[in-house]
């Protein structure tokens, strides 16, 4: 047993150094979306390119199988959640899928998509698909390459989704998202009925940048985020980087005319903020220091951002703080107002700025359109027609132009298809944890008002940050609320929020 746990030591010293290696990319990925000027796109395509190339060497070299190996044949590894058993799970998982990929089409996704990303800002800006278009065929060209690589799913598509959600697969996704469709479409369909539209010329009143930011500093701050070990920054499109322990970056966008777009994109990004802070430094690298999923990360910033920051009980306590800080825009509106407000239920062109009852019919879009484009049914060029129709489809409304329309997320310019489900899976749990927590911490209704959110991320701290990848997202749920995924506790969310605020 001693020699079997020396070699386990080697193996985490090992991973913790290309952990290490992985934040030094990332620290360069910040700065490529925050402060690197234009011309620099081809350098850093380079420098993330030979970075890239350098942590898939040592991440799929043999000696990390071989100790894998010799690991998994011990009685290390017999409780199945203990930390060693953990790690070791885990990181079988990525290195049976790192040793199928070429290091040259990691080191050129790398690459590509760096410049990629430099051009997707252009076009979007400029509202020019056209632009855009041969760096994305570029991009689905690599990830088909990727997908014949990994075969690892049922569908093409499957294999692009593990990576990001291990062990979802599509046709469950098509299943879950179904029955949460048909219920969505009529719960929109009688807020829409109802007639009653809340003013919402409120928060395209005046509101200084300045203010926005300090404003959204501060409410993030008391929520959890701690800014000692964090930053928050301005970007083209809202992220939360996790460099590494003490280092926690959050990125926004102001406008002028529109409070919220920048208020709950901090709220959302300080969710994910509050997870990379919670999770344990002493396992910085592993598994047991790393979060389980994409949905299950972006359930946190779903939570903070509508279940926590869209709640009355939230603006019982910040609305006196948000008039103070916007005197000319707000002195004349009541709380109740603003909060109808900040909750209006409408179809709109842009995803992050969605309401929580149509968001979700964003991501189905999303999702439908990923599946044609790895399966060959859609191309790139057809692209913007097909976003324009079945946007429609779905929201009743037509993008009135590409930056509107399919040139509005950032995450296919950076090879991330398969990404987009995880949102909604993201609402998903975040309703069920909610659910569990309001059970569990008593009245977290009146802990809001009063300014007081402790025992919420502690809750969360304790059963979700904690506990690294020692569960995966289908087991957590169920460890920590004792029943599958399920789409009721989200519906129940939202009427218990639209059918007050809509009289339905």
């Amino acid at each position: 047993m001693a020699d079997v746990e020396s070699i386990y030591q080697r193996l985490i010293a090992e991973i913790k150094q290309i952990a290490l290696l992985g934040s030094c990319a990332s620290v360069l990925g910040w700065d490529k979306q925050t402060y690197m000027p234009k011309g620099g796109a081809g350098h850093r395509a380079e420098q993330l390119a030979l970075l890239v190339g350098m942590i898939h060497e040592r991440a799929t070299a043999p000696q990390i199988g071989d100790y894998l190996t010799e690991i998994e044949n011990s009685d290390l590894v017999s409780d199945p959640y203990s930390e060693a058993a953990v790690n070791v799970r885990e990181l079988r998982r990525d290195y049976d899928r790192a040793i199928k990929l070429p290091r040259s089409l990691v080191e050129e996704l790398a690459r590509v998509a760096t410049i990629a990303q430099q051009v997707w800002r252009e076009a979007r800006e400029k509202s020019d698909y056209a632009l855009f278009q041969p760096h994305l065929t570029k991009i689905l060209d690599l990830k088909h390459q990727e997908v014949c690589a990994l075969n690892t799913g049922e569908t093409p598509y499957d294999t692009l989704l593990d990576d990001y959600e291990p062990g979802e697969t599509t046709e469950n996704l098509t299943r879950v998202f179904s029955g949460l469709r048909d219920e969505l479409v009529e719960l929109v369909g009688a807020i829409a009925e109802s007639g009653k539209k809340p003013d919402e010329n409120i928060l395209t009143r005046t509101y200084p940048i300045n203010q926005q930011e300090e404003f959204g500093k501060t409410a993030a701050a008391q929520i959890g985020f701690n800014f000692d070990n964090g930053r928050l920054d301005i970007t083209t499109h809202p992220f939360c980087s996790g460099i590494g322990p003490g280092d926690t970056r959050l990125t926004t966008r102001y406008n002028t005319h529109h409070f919220s777009e920048s208020f709950f994109s901090i709220m959302h990004e300080a969710g994910h903020g509050i997870y990379d802070q919670g999770l344990n430094d002493e396992y910085y690298g592993t598994p047991m220091g790393s979060s389980i999923s994409l949905g299950i990360h972006e359930s946190q910033s779903r939570m903070w951002e509508n279940f926590v920051g869209r709640s009355e009980a939230f603006w019982t306590h910040f609305f006196p703080k948000v008039q103070a800080a916007f005197p000319d825009a707000l002195s004349d509106v009541s709380e109740r107002d603003f909060y109808a407000a900040i909750n209006t239920v409408a179809p709109s062109f842009i995803r992050v700025e969605a309401d929580e009852a149509t968001y979700n019919l964003h991501i189905m879009l999303r999702f439908e359109l990923e599946q044609a484009l790895i399966d060959g049914g859609l191309k790139a060029e057809d692209i913007p027609g097909v976003w324009n129709e079945t946007f429609e489809k779905y929201l009743g409304i037509t993008p009135p132009d590409d930056t509107q329309g399919c040139l509005q997320d950032i995450h296919w310019s950076g090879g991330g298809i398969g990404y987009f489900p995880t949102y909604a899976l993201g609402n998903l749990y975040a309703a069920q944890f909610f659910e569990q927590a309001r059970q569990d911490v008593g009245d977290l209704d009146a802990q809001f008002a009063e300014g007081v959110f402790e025992p919420l991320k502690n809750w969360l701290t304790e059963k979700i940050y904690s506990q690294g990848q020692r569960y995966r997202a289908n087991e957590l749920i169920e460890v920590v609320t004792g029943k599958p995924l399920s789409h009721e506790p989200l519906m129940r969310h939202l009427r218990a929020k639209y059918e007050p605020l809509y009289g339905i």
